[in-house]
């Protein structure tokens, strides 16, 4: 295959894939601004002290393992649905920053609990089913290469949401 022709055949997986790595990229943005850093610092327990970041980690690190499961028992099809649930995720911003200012209700241990469960939950569940998806938006013999795409779309992730978690110490 000529050079041209491949960067042609290169970008035509990318067009066919670039939702499913927006999608991607804005999961683990969201979760890396928001995870270690916010829960680790930014969150206190007079009840749990120094276990309630260690309580939450492990909370998130079980509900990301059972959201990578899910989809042995029910697997979305449909990327779209997929995809907007990633930008859902985007909710998370308020509802975590109201535990840090928001009403004396959600500044206590409960609230932050469920909403570090449903960020590894969603973490999880998204990743896998996009993850899995995006090959199969191309042919066949093209999902290998739809996979390296997805792949660079989450380390676009990474990198921005490790950026994104220096706002919240600021």
């Amino acid at each position: 295959m000529s050079g041209s022709a491949w960067r042609s055949t290169l970008w035509s997986i990318v067009g066919r894939v670039k939702w499913h790595g927006i999608g991607i990229a804005l999961i683990y943005a969201i979760t890396l601004s928001i995870f270690p850093g916010y829960i680790t610092e930014d969150v206190h327990s007079e009840a749990l002290k120094d276990w309630y970041p260690i309580m939450l980690i492990s909370a998130y690190s079980v509900f990301d393992l059972v959201g990578k499961s899910l989809p042995a028992f029910y697997f979305l099809e449909n990327a779209n649905i997929a995809v907007a649930g990633s930008f859902a995720r985007l909710l998370f911003y308020p509802l975590f920053y109201g535990c840090l200012h928001g009403p004396s209700f959600f500044r206590t241990e409960i609230p932050v609990t469920i909403l570090t469960c449903l960020l590894g939950l969603t973490n999880g569940y998204l990743t896998c089913i996009l993850m899995t998806l995006a090959p199969k938006a191309v042919p066949i013999q093209h999902s290998e290469t739809a996979g390296i795409v997805i792949v660079l779309f989450l380390v676009a992730g990474l990198v921005v949401g490790s950026f994104v978690a220096w706002f919240w110490v600021i």
